[in-house]
């Protein structure tokens, strides 16, 4: 197997060596949507032990943490390393618009999809409205 020089790769490497950047937390992309009457949080974590996965929800901070571990490849020399291990975490902020008793989560082929239900008081609801002028009342969405 043949690689080619990449200087790029070099100082990469370097920095990394340097600013010790195997500690600090990695990206974790999420994808975030409506979905009916929840929100959806699709997030990669591909190679991660799903038992290292923690969800957390405190007062309006949902966190999401993992680990993936570092390949154990005692007698190798490796020739190129660019699965990121370590730590990943990811913070978002949710509003009183959503059901936090109500959060479940899964985790399936390196997606943890995260479910976030609309609480019952942000949903659209029909409000009577009475005329005074006549027996005749009217719903209104609001």
């Amino acid at each position: 197997m043949s690689m080619s020089f990449d200087p790029f790769s070099q100082l990469d490497r370097i920095a990394q060596s340097v600013f010790d950047t195997s500690r600090q937390p990695r990206l974790m992309p999420v994808d975030l949507f409506r979905e009916g009457d929840r929100y959806v949080l699709n997030a990669d974590l591909p190679g991660v032990d799903p038992g290292s996965v923690d969800v957390d929800v405190d007062g309006h901070l949902l966190t999401i943490r993992a680990e993936r571990t570092e390949s154990n490849r005692d007698n190798s020399r490796w020739l190129a390393q660019e699965r990121p291990f370590g730590s990943y975490v990811r913070r978002f902020t949710i509003g009183d618009d959503v059901d936090a008793q109500g959060i479940s989560a899964t985790y399936d082929n390196g997606v943890l999809s995260v479910m976030i239900p609309i609480a019952e008081r942000a949903k659209p609801r029909k409000v009577q409205i009475e005329s005074l002028g006549s027996n005749t009342a009217k719903a209104v969405t609001v």
